[in-house]
């Protein structure tokens, strides 16, 4: 399906993974220009892309950028269980293969390749980048999942038996936890949206998912010195869904010669839409800004890759 609202072409896709797990896709792009680089929109947890992203992408194409997303499997439109990730691993190869293909098109040769990722898709970016450090120009991560907030998490008991149970019963919607919709988002309308969307989840998280979020965010939070690209991390003050303390830790550690930390006053966990109109002009002000410097600092890409070909040629 595709569609052109303004200068916004929007289109649909279905792939499937190597698990054979059919998977939906989408793109924005810009109609009368070339974009000035690409950006991978990576979802967060019970979320999808082409309703819920769709205002970011749409802000970052009248920006010049051409904008890519996909549905997790077990997320959105895309098949598999609901909400039910049984190894986290398999998102990012998926996530890593699709993105690599769009990077590797003819009309993308050379263009600059930068990922966005909101909550658990801020831990989808960083483990991208652990897979391919030297593969993307820069990332933008939006209250990234580095460490779920204690305000959200069981107490430790229950997620020593959670663990237990989650090897018997790993698909059980009983693990006990706060109506995230009401903590992440601050904007009532937009809780209402997020509710009546069909493609987000809104039940318990399953056992093995739990597992798998709560793995890679211990994971992530033991080796923030490992981060080497240039990013940008934004993160509300009053966010209790992801932690705010560990995004300035990735800030503080991580080996990125080029990093950027904003922390909003007021704001909640959900700053590309859950917040008032005027905090979000805000943030995204910020993010576009961000960007086009560095779109515009650095389109040496094609160069540097023209430069490895050639240093792989010399050493045949």
């Amino acid at each position: 399906m595709a569609s052109e609202t303004g200068n916004v072409r929007y289109d649909e896709e279905f792939i499937l993974n190597s698990r054979g797990v059919k998977l939906f896709t989408c793109s924005w792009v810009p109609v009368n220009q070339p974009p000035k680089a690409l950006v991978f929109i990576c979802h967060g947890y019970a979320m999808e892309s082409s309703i819920t992203m769709n205002s970011t992408a749409t802000r970052l194409v009248n920006a010049g950028f051409a904008c890519y997303g996909i549905d997790y499997e077990g997320h959105g439109k895309s098949g598999g269980l609901n909400a039910y990730i049984k190894d986290f691993n398999d998102l990012v190869e998926d996530c890593s293969n699709h993105f690599s293909t769009i990077c590797e098109r003819k009309e993308n040769k050379g263009k600059m390749r930068y990922l966005l990722g909101e909550s658990m898709g801020g831990a989808m970016v960083l483990l991208l980048h652990r897979k391919r450090p030297d593969y993307w120009d820069g990332a933008v991560l939006v209250a990234p999942m580095c460490k779920i907030a204690d305000e959200v998490k069981p107490p430790a008991v229950i997620v020593s038996v959670l663990n237990k149970l989650c090897r018997i019963i790993p698909t059980w919607k009983i693990i006990p936890s706060q109506d995230i919709i009401d903590v992440a988002f601050k904007q009532p309308h937009i809780r209402e949206q997020i509710r009546a969307n069909p493609y987000c989840y809104k039940g318990r998280p399953r056992l093995k998912t739990g597992h798998e979020l709560l793995r890679v965010s211990m994971d992530l939070e033991q080796r923030l010195e490992e981060v080497s690209m240039p990013f940008m991390v934004l993160h509300g003050e009053e966010d209790k869904v992801t932690d705010k303390a560990v995004s300035k830790q990735l800030y503080d550690l991580a080996s990125s010669s080029d990093k950027t930390l904003k922390l909003y006053e007021g704001m909640w966990h959900g700053l590309l839409y859950g917040e008032p109109p005027e905090n979000i002009e805000i943030v995204f002000k910020d993010i576009i800004n961000w960007l086009e410097k560095r779109a515009s600092m650095d389109n040496s890409r094609l160069e540097r890759e023209l430069k490895h070909h050639n240093d792989d040629l010399l050493k045949q």
